[in-house]
This record gives C-alpha cells, structure tokens and sequence, in this order.
C-alpha cells in the first residue's frame, strides 16, 4: 500500500529536482548473517580503492545531495549526509556499525549507490509524511546524538514533527528488534532515472538479505508520482 508521503512546494522552490523514493515492507530486524556480510567483504575493498583517487563530491549522487544541502541553506561541510558519512569511513578504513539487517541493508544501498536511506518504524509515524526544510531552531535527539539542528536541513516530518533527515535521523521512529513494518525512503537530488536504479536495488537487497516481504515500492517527485 502506498504511504502518505509528500514533498512540500517549499523544498520544490529551493530543488525542483529533488525526489523521494519509498518502499514499504514487512520484516524482522535480526543479526545480520553471512550473506549480508559478504557484500559488505565484495564491495568494501573495491571502494576503499575508488575513494582514494576519487573526490568525495564526484561520488555518484553525493554532489548532487550536497548540492541540494547548499540550495536549502545548510552547509554540507559542517552537517554531513549520511553517505558521506559512511564514504569517509570505508576511505580511513574504519569499521561499519553493524546493527541489525534492515539497518545493514540501508547502509549497504547507500554505499553502492551515493544516496543517504532513512529506515523507520512505520507504527511510530503519524499521518503525512512530509519532506520539508527544518525551521529555525528545529531539533531532535538524533540516533546516537545529543541533538541535530535541522535548522534549512532537507528532513522528514509527520503529524508530531520531524522524524528523519539525510544526515541523521531521530530515535523516535528508528527501528528496532520489534519494528515490524517498515518504511525505507531514499533522499535524492538526482535525475529520475538514478533514483529508479537505487530503488530497483533497494528492492532487491531489502527481500533477499533483510526477509521483506509484502514490498512496494516508488517515487514522489514534481507532478506527481
């Protein structure tokens, strides 16, 4: 079932070519086991070598959402997306968390594609979900952060408030060992056709390595879906 989920005009005005993927699925956040594990060991040497040649801003899809950063009035250099985040680690070969498959996944998607993923409990979300900018003196506890200042940051708000960014989410919708039914969305500041093939891969990654079943997934952009 698609979910309610929108992009204000606002966030339109400042990117007309930002776009949210989303998929909606079922599974149960566990251990990662080996097959996880092995992509991880696939991809990781591979990259490692890329990103010390390569500037992280001609990362496919990492310019473009550092881009849009700029454009909504945050400075990517000081609040980071999480791709990013992520890409600097692997580059000072730094060990990824391991939290659980869902969490794994997301991680994994976004390195193999340049995106930030946002992973949630869809019980814990109320009404539209909305990609907006943050306003002055917005903030939330962020996953593994005091705080976040969402201040112009691109983020994800519901009924209760913000929820999600690209460069850190809140604790009050991340997943959980009794998360159930989830929504994972990709941030992007892409053309289309990259979106769909982050979305196509998402697909597949989240059914054979963290047991989605039921999944949907699609696009929200300028025009409609």
């Amino acid at each position: 079932m698609r979910p309610d989920i929108r992009i204000d005009e606002d966030m339109f005005s400042c990117c007309p070519d930002c776009r949210l993927g989303w998929l909606v699925y079922e599974a149960k956040p566990e251990d990662s086991g080996d097959a996880i594990q092995a992509c991880f060991a696939a991809l990781l040497p591979e990259l490692k070598v890329k990103l010390e040649t390569t500037p992280l801003a001609d990362m496919p899809n990492l310019g473009e959402s550092r881009r849009g950063y700029r454009a909504c009035g945050k400075d990517p250099g000081r609040w980071r997306v999480s791709s990013e985040a992520l890409y600097r680690r692997v580059r000072q070969g730094k060990d990824l968390y391991r939290i659980n498959t869902v969490v794994d996944v997301n991680n994994l998607v976004s390195l193999e594609t340049g995106f930030s993923l946002g992973s949630y409990d869809r019980d814990r979300l109320e009404g539209t979900v909305t990609l907006r900018r943050g306003r002055p003196g917005e903030s939330y506890p962020g996953i593994g952060k005091d705080a976040v200042d969402l201040s112009f940051m691109p983020l994800l708000a519901d009924a209760s408030g913000p929820v999600g960014s690209p460069t850190s989410d809140s604790t009050r919708a991340m997943v959980t060992p009794e998360t159930r039914r989830l929504l994972t969305v990709i941030y992007s500041f892409s053309p289309r056709a990259e979106l769909e093939k982050a979305l196509a891969l998402a697909a597949r990654r989240f059914e054979t390595l963290a047991g989605a079943s039921g999944l949907e997934f699609g696009m929200v952009e300028r025009g409609g879906e």
